[in-house]
């Protein structure tokens, strides 16, 4: 059996992270330097949020540049890194009963996936998988697919959730950069409340009274409750990679989860 890989939540925020060097970004390169090379990596992003559970399965998925306005510099970055029809295939078998189709021609690999895989596996020598959010299911059926994807870990394939926890694009404050508002900074830190302790209540993030500001669309904060889930498959609280927050609303919080008690 291949060394038990880690599973970590990313906060990927600005897509020219990709190209900039900042605290953030070191994280993920020094994240991606903590373990031995995975088998593979298996990435839930905010960006693949659609009406069906899917896994990509191309042998070599193609880069999406899924963003506007930004420097041409961005639009010419290629993640060449190869897929995995076997393990997309796997993935399939492991989440049964579940439905998850296969994705042979349609995705690839997105922004929230490679503008983080970029710093974390610079050499795109690593096969890449994204398995996308099904927009159509709720908070539970995502949480209880990542506790499903628990066994890829002990197979060496290392597990993302790219998002925010905090992401509302509405009230970004240009002027207010590494500074997060009150409502974020209150959201962000029960959110860290509940990984760092029981990763079974992140179901209860609705309830908070920041949520609306904090979540106005699940889609970046879905990839959380996959790594909540994974989380409570290994009986195993997450920690703190690194926070921190941008232009008022975002939050760059980072977990990882490494180990199992299962």
């Amino acid at each position: 059996m291949t060394e038990l890989m880690p599973a970590a939540f990313i906060g990927h925020g600005n897509p020219m992270n990709a190209i900039e060097n900042n605290r953030y970004t070191e994280s993920w390169t020094a994240f991606g330097a903590s373990f031995a090379t995975p088998k593979a990596v298996l990435v839930i992003s905010a960006h693949w949020y659609v009406n069906i559970t899917a896994v990509t399965a191309m042998k070599m998925p193609r880069t999406i540049h899924d963003f506007y306005g930004f420097p041409q510099q961005l639009f010419d970055v290629v993640y060449p890194a190869p897929g995995d029809p076997e393990l997309a295939a796997r993935v399939i078998d492991i989440v049964q009963p579940t439905y998850v189709g296969l994705d042979s021609d349609s995705w690839g690999i997105d922004h929230g996936t490679w503008s983080v895989l970029v710093h974390m596996f610079p050499k795109a020598d690593v096969p890449v998988l994204q398995l996308s959010i099904n927009s159509e299911l709720p908070f539970d059926h995502h949480f209880n697919l990542g506790t499903k994807l628990h066994d890829l870990r002990k197979e060496g394939v290392l597990i993302l959730g790219s998002g925010n926890v905090v992401h509302n694009l509405r009230l970004i404050d240009w002027n207010s950069p590494g500074e997060g508002t009150d409502w974020a900074h209150r959201f962000d830190d029960s959110m860290r409340e509940i990984m760092t302790n029981d990763a079974t209540n992140l179901g209860t993030a609705n309830a908070h009274r920041d949520y609306a500001l904090a979540v106005p669309t699940p889609d970046h904060f879905l990839p959380l409750a996959y790594v909540a889930g994974l989380s409570a498959a290994a009986q195993t609280p997450a920690t703190t990679l690194l926070d921190g927050y941008e232009m008022g609303s975002l939050s760059m919080t980072a977990y990882e989860i490494t180990g199992s008690k299962s």
